[in-house]
């Protein structure tokens, strides 16, 4: 099936940047089978499913989640320094023509999105701070509705209001759940800054390789979480040097490591692929399976499960998900 999906880099909000109508090669006029950018958008979900759990076991070990974040991505710009610069060989004027929104993907997409979570972490169960991330799907249709006037249809409609009737049931209100409102406040900050991911993805210069923009936006990530440790905005308080991870004491280096390469630098690469071949509105939505994968890893690592109601939220956020996902395939090609 040809994927056909015309991407502007117009002004954005705030950012004073005004670009060009372009195509990308991924975008628009390669053929692949329809499932591929699916499996993509799944394997960046999944790796991104692992940096709750294994993050905090590091966090409950008195690491802060700023340094947890900092030390996360800058691991990951490290992996990725060298693929980057031959990613980029004939591309720096793509780079330079881009350059605000790649600042603005690695200040909100990485640095904010994934500091934000993490905090959210610390006063919630990975499974409802996922959650209350993951309302930038709906965060972004409405963008697409206010902004480009692409009014959501009725089967849109209908996974958007699942989707929010199962985040409902997995923070469990109505059943007496204490549910903090720090934890909540962070949580809702990390689905401002997912959204953000997902929509600069989408907007950078197609001619700017995937693994140039995330270790890129890596590396401006990394860079502003260490000034801002630096000058006390960000904590960087260190905690034990043992962790338990599923239920065994592992050196504090282990858990970071998958974070930082799986939960990292892997998923963001294969995650601004699937944005490219899905568009923002549906890798966003696919995406939400990164909630049942962390819940999953949330089990074997912490023995954390949510209750029987809070797994039949998810089960409606994933209907909501399949419905936003067949609406968008009947959608005529741009």
């Amino acid at each position: 099936m040809s994927v056909e999906i015309m991407s502007r880099t117009g002004e954005l909000t705030g950012g004073g940047v005004t670009g060009v109508t372009h195509r990308s090669p991924v975008r628009a006029g390669m053929r692949h089978h329809p499932l591929v950018g699916v499996g993509v958008a799944l394997a960046s979900a999944a790796a991104f499913g692992t940096s709750g759990p294994f993050a905090k076991s590091l966090l409950v070990s008195g690491w802060s989640p700023g340094l947890v974040t900092t030390l996360r991505l800058t691991l990951a710009a490290l992996v990725l320094f060298v693929p980057t610069l031959m990613a980029l060989r004939g591309k720096w004027g793509v780079l330079w023509r881009s350059k605000w929104l790649v600042v603005g993907y690695g200040l909100t997409g990485v640095a904010g999105a994934q500091l934000a979570y993490f905090n959210a972490v610390t006063h919630l169960s990975v499974g409802v701070a996922l959650l209350l991330e993951y309302l930038a799907p709906t965060i972004i249709v409405g963008w697409l509705w206010a902004r480009h006037r692409q009014t959501p249809r009725r089967l849109t409609v209908t996974g958007i209001g699942l989707s929010m009737i199962g985040l409902l049931l997995v923070l469990n209100l109505a059943g007496g759940a204490r549910v903090s409102l720090i934890g909540v406040a962070w949580g809702l900050v990390a689905a401002v800054c997912l959204t953000m991911y997902f929509l600069l993805s989408d907007q950078v210069d197609a001619d700017l390789p995937p693994i140039a923009l995330a270790g890129v936006g890596l590396f401006v990530g990394t860079v502003a979480l260490w000034t801002a440790g630096l000058l006390g905005i960000v904590d960087l308080a260190k905690g034990a040097t043992s962790v338990d991870l599923a239920g065994s004491m592992v050196a504090w280096w282990v858990p970071l490591l998958v974070i930082a390469l799986l939960a990292a630098a892997f998923a963001y690469v294969t995650g601004i692929v699937a944005v490219r071949m899905l568009g923002a509105k549906v890798a966003s939505f696919v995406a939400l399976t990164e909630v049942l994968f962390a819940v999953l890893f949330a089990w074997l690592v912490l023995s954390e499960l949510p209750s029987p109601i809070q797994l039949g939220g998810g089960v409606l956020i994933i209907a909501g998900l399949v419905a936003v996902r067949t609406d968008e395939s009947r959608r005529p090609a741009a």
